[in-house]
């Protein structure tokens, strides 16, 4: 029987912690993780842990909002064809592979954890956890490709009325604008 440990993320702003995940990949027996985009195989067995990044990300939206916030970036890479043959990495070693990061650099518990893969076929790129399949004979994250929104979406073209900050709505402040020439 499989169980869903958290449910599927409907929209961008819902996300799945590092702490989520940990604790969730923690209570479970020794089992093969494998990660899943639409419902098959994203990543072959045989896969490494190659990278954990602590990412901080400062940003400023086209309606001139200043924003920060935190990442947890787990990149995965593929095995060799041997490496492929043992199989799909247990979520024990997966964890071990994570504890050992994280006494040394300082990944936050609340911060979003993503997946970042790619390969010769497929264009890297950092994936959102949608929610944690538990069987008995594997564990399954199922992930979904990124999305973008306009995050000034009130203050730049939706509401009636412009705003303070003088980005009147559909006033175009977040459509291209012509180049500018630095020279």
């Amino acid at each position: 029987m499989t169980q869903t440990l958290t449910a599927p993320i409907p929209g961008l702003s819902d996300l799945t912690t590092t702490q989520e995940l940990m604790t969730a990949l923690r209570t479970l027996p020794q089992r093969p993780l494998q990660f899943h985009l639409h419902g098959e195989v994203l990543v072959p067995a045989g896969y490494h842990v190659t990278e954990v990044k602590a990412v901080t990300i400062e940003a400023m939206d086209c309606g001139g909002k200043a924003n920060a916030w935190r990442e947890t970036v787990i990149q995965l890479m593929d095995g060799s064809a041997e490496e492929a043959k043992a199989g799909f990495m247990t979520n024990r070693k997966f964890l071990a592979i994570y504890d050992r990061v994280v006494k040394h650099i300082p990944v936050r518990d609340e911060a979003e954890v993503r997946f970042e893969y790619g390969n010769a076929t497929t264009p890297a790129m950092q994936y959102h956890v949608t929610h944690v399949d538990i069987a008995s004979e594997q564990i399954t994250v199922h992930l979904r490709t990124p999305g973008v929104q306009c995050k000034a979406g009130d203050s730049c073209g939706t509401p009636a009325e412009a705003t303070s900050d003088g980005c009147a709505p559909d006033s175009g402040c977040c459509a291209p604008q012509a180049p500018i020439s630095l020279g």
